[in-house]
Order: C-alpha cells, then structure tokens, then sequence
C-alpha cells in the first residue's frame, strides 16, 4: 500500500510538474480564482505526500523500537509467508499474478508480507462485496431479460453470440437492439456532443469519471450543469480519489453543491486506514435522463481534448448511445452512487420506459467489471474475441501488460493466419510503465503479432475491432489494473455503423503510427532482457 501510495503521488506530481515546465499550467495566478486553484491544489497534494511519509516514518518507528525482537519477528514472518505463498499457490488466480507475490514474500518475508496483507489480498473486499451485492439485488432486476435478442443475435452470428451470452451471464447486463451508437474518432467531438445533449436535460444528469480536472474543459460542463439544476434538472457528479487527485481542490465538492450539483467522491485516500485503495473507479458514464449516454476512454481533463499537449498529440475515442441500452449506463452509475452512500429508494424514476425510434440495425451490449469477484469481465471478453477472430483482430490501449494466458491467445491468433495489430503510445506518459510495456513486444512479434507506436503523441483509447463485425469501446486498458484491480465498464458492439467507423479509425491510426514489428525481431542485449525480465516479474504490482 505504501508502494502505491508513493508511486501514485509521485506520478500526479511529476505529471502536473512536466506540464508547468512545458507551460501547459497557468502559474500567473492572474485571478483570484486561478490562486485559489494553485493554493488548494498544492495543499491537496502536499497533505496527502505529507500523510504517507508519516505512515513510513511510524513504521520504521515500530520496527526500530522492536529492534531485540528482531529474529524472532523475522521466523515468525517466514512462517506466516509459507502459509501465505501456499495459500496463493492454491487460489483459482493466473501465474502472472502469483508469481510476483511469490517471490517477493520469499525473498523479503516482512516486506513481501506486509504489502501483501495490505494490498494483495484487496483490502477489506469481504465488506465491500457484501454491499455491492446488496444494491446489486435491487437494481440489476430492473434491466430487462432480452433473451429474445439474445437469440436472435445468436442465430445471425453463433460467435457473437456466444460472447453476448457470456456478458448477460456473468456480467448480469443484457443486449440490447433498439439503440442508435455513435463513434467518436476524437474525445473532443465527444465533448462536444455531451455539452450539446446535456443542454437539453430535463430530468437528471449522472456523470461518473475518473478524473475530473478544474480547468476548461471541465468549465465548459459546469457552466451547462450550472443551468441546468436552475431549472430542476437533479445533477450528480461522482469522481474517483486518486484519478482526480492534483487536478481537483478540497473545495470542488462545496463548489457543486452550492451550485445544486450532488457530489460524491470513490474510496478517498486516508494513510493507514486505506485498505482498499488500491481498487479504483475507472469508469466514464455520462447518462442523460435515461435515453442518452456517452462513454469511452477520456476523462474531463484538458489533455484529452488536447487543450494542453503534456505528451505530444492526445488521441482518444467515445461513443454515445441513444435508446434502451442506456438503461445499463445508468444502473452501473446507480450501483457506484449508492455504494459509496445509500440514499436512493426508487429506481424506477431513472430508468424510463423509451419510445426510441431506432435509426440503424445492431446489436449493443454495455457491461461493467468489478475487482471484487472471481470474474474477469473486461479480459475475458478481449479473450474471447481474439479466440473467435478469423481474419483480422486489432488493438489501442495506452499499456501492454499482459498475463501469459492473453499473450498466448495473441500469438496463437497470429499463428492460425489472423491479422493481429496493437498500437500502443509513440510518447509515453509514464516512463517506467513504457519499458514494461515494450518488454512485451519481442515476444508477440515473434509469434507473428504486429506492433505499432502512435507517432503524434499518446493513444489512449481502449478498443478492439474484430473481421470489421464486433467492436469493443470502452475504459479497459490491456493491463493489470484495468483487468484485475479496477472498477471499469465498456460496450460490446456488433453489426452497428459504428463498428465499421472504429474499423475505418484504425486505418488512419495505423497512417499517422510506426510499425516498430521489424525491430523488435532482432535480439536484444543481456542487459535489456535482464531489466525488461525484472520490470515485467513485478509488472502486477505496478
């Protein structure tokens, strides 16, 4: 926990000092807001670095203090450490996560031990389970069954059909037909058409993000969410701790709720206590009075619209739905808002019945994935589509760290004559996890995968196209934390428009993106196998 705590704050940081020197962060303080701003921000993260060098300092305080004890805490924490890698050992979980564990506890049993007590077993996911299942018991009844389309859907394609049959079994959220999507080949035409539909709301607005940032962009959606509970549109926002941390104030929650606009915050950081913060809420909803709803892979932050440019150009993709699926959008909203607090009875309200006039034929299937069961929703969909893949499978994702089961998956979809492409950033936004993500490219290219670095800048969109039928958009990276660890959500897209418009974005993403399949072929010295070995043993735990 401490690890992550640093790591994470240590990040924000040189995130927010990288764009002062590029000049892409008003320090003139030229009004009193802009002061404000830079003052609570800083004290913000200056309170939580503060905060985590007391938790190591008391610590290492203990520690210090039982300094006679020592042999006797050192046994004692071996055998706690057996019985951990035995219990580990024995636990329905892929190597890739166990190994690291594994060696860390047996090569330094008191370190290895306490992160593992405090991060790797999740924290206190047994209490939190139990309250997701309990909002999860009231509101997943209110998605209709649509077995019927299910169906349908299976006759037109088994393959298809048999992924949608998975999500409406294990991730408990239906298909749906009677719904228009829209692609958005940049975040900013997303933005643009969320200020647009938000304008009209009537009844509610439910936006939830993992960052929010307190500048333009975010302005732009205030000013409109401002308007609109003026004139009695209930509004809520819900952010997540960490993602927003060194973007948002103390005072941005008192500042929405003086505007009318409900606010709430996901699992905030408190040092030593925070047992389950390693679990974050990635999701991007937005949802509109229950018929429409946007998400994607950008937050609301200036980089993504590329109003700032902290690592070159800023690609990212979003879709917006319009019809019955949205009515999954805004239970998966529901379910976070009530966990963090439970205060709504009626469900009902938000989930109205839609006379929607569909425009274009599809099948779409919005599903969310939760760290805190045994099913891996967002790889298992990603698994099943490169198993089903007959001619061409293609990838974006920000990072590559991947299990050995999906490298596998990949090499053997190359092998059997698919077409696999990934594109990962061309100018990384964290260096260490940028020489983790490389590390994989020699093994994928060697079983015929091909590679691509998006030259402009950094690409992080998170989607999938497959034979140009079925299309994943969503917030789920290729890596651990998106895979394992976080609260996340995307759609299942198959036969809609915009499955052929995410097949066309491809091409030009593959246009302005180097090939680096070639150089990845050739051997690498001791030296780089030895560091790329290393980062990649511990790549779990990043």
């Amino acid at each position: 926990m401490i690890g992550f705590s640093v790591f994470l704050c240590k990040e924000k940081i040189a995130i927010i000092k990288r764009k002062r020197e590029k000049g892409h962060v008003d320090l003139s303080g030229s009004t009193f807001e802009g002061k404000k701003k830079t003052e609570n921000g800083t004290k913000r993260l200056i309170f939580t670095a503060v905060s985590i060098l007391l938790e190591i300092v008391f610590l290492l305080f203990l520690f210090t203090k039982v300094s006679e004890y020592a042999t006797i805490i050192d046994w004692a924490t071996r055998i706690v450490a057996i019985f951990l890698v035995l219990g580990l050992y024995s636990m329905d979980k892929t190597s890739s996560m166990k190994m690291p564990w594994i060696i860390l506890m047996l090569a330094f049993p008191i370190l290895g031990v306490s992160l593992y007590l405090l991060v790797g077993l999740n924290g206190s996911t047994k209490k939190m389970r139990a309250r997701y299942e309990e909002i999860d018991k009231k509101l997943l009844p209110y998605l209709p069954d649509n077995r019927q389309i299910l169906e349908w859907m299976k006759k037109e394609s088994p393959q298809a059909g048999a992924i949608a049959s998975y999500l409406t079994n294990y991730s408990c959220y239906p298909v749906y037909q009677n719904t228009d999507v829209t692609y958005y080949d940049e975040a900013i035409k997303g933005l643009d058409a969320q200020l647009e539909d938000l304008s009209k709301a009537e009844k509610f607005i439910f936006m939830e993000y993992h960052a929010i940032e307190q500048a333009e962009s975010f302005e732009r959606i205030f000013n409109v969410l401002k308007d609109r509970a003026v004139h009695g549109v209930e509004v809520r926002i819900f952010y997540d701790d960490v993602g927003s941390i060194g973007f948002i104030n103390h005072d941005f929650r008192k500042r929405m709720e003086e505007n009318g606009i409900a606010c709430r915050v996901f699992n905030p950081i408190i040092p030593v206590l925070s047992v389950f913060m390693n679990n974050r809420d990635h999701r991007k909803i937005t949802v509109i009075d229950g018929k429409v709803g946007f998400t994607g892979g950008y937050n609301l932050a200036n980089e993504y619209f590329n109003v700032t440019h902290p690592y070159g150009r800023w690609k990212d993709t979003g879709i917006r739905l319009e019809g019955d699926a949205v009515k999954s959008l805004t239970v998966m909203f529901l379910e976070m808002w009530n966990v963090v607090k439970k205060t709504d009875q009626d469900y009902q309200k938000y989930l109205p019945v839609t006379d929607y006039k569909v425009k274009q034929e599809g099948f779409i299937q919005p599903y969310a994935d939760s760290p805190l069961d045994d099913e891996h929703v967002g790889e298992s969909v990603y698994m099943n589509l490169i198993a089903h893949a007959k001619k061409e499978i293609y990838f974006t994702t920000p990072y590559l760290i991947i299990t050995d089961e999906m490298n596998r998956a990949l090499g053997l979809a190359a092998k059997r004559g698919v077409d696999v492409r990934i594109v990962t950033p061309g100018i990384p936004d964290k260096k260490l996890i940028y020489k983790v993500t490389r590390s994989y490219y020699a093994g994928l290219v060697r079983q015929g995968v091909r590679i691509y670095e998006y030259t402009p800048g950094f690409i992080h969109a998170k989607q999938c196209v497959c034979d140009g039928e079925a299309a994943t958009c969503g917030t789920i990276n290729m890596d651990y934390r998106s895979l394992y660890l976080h609260f996340e959500n995307g759609a299942f897209l198959y036969n809609c428009d915009a499955v052929g418009e995410i097949r066309q974005d491809f091409e030009h993403i593959f246009a302005e993106s180097t090939e680096v399949t070639e150089k990845y072929k050739s051997g690498r010295s001791a030296v780089l196998r030895g560091t790329q070995c290393f980062l990649r043993l511990f790549a779990p735990l990043m």
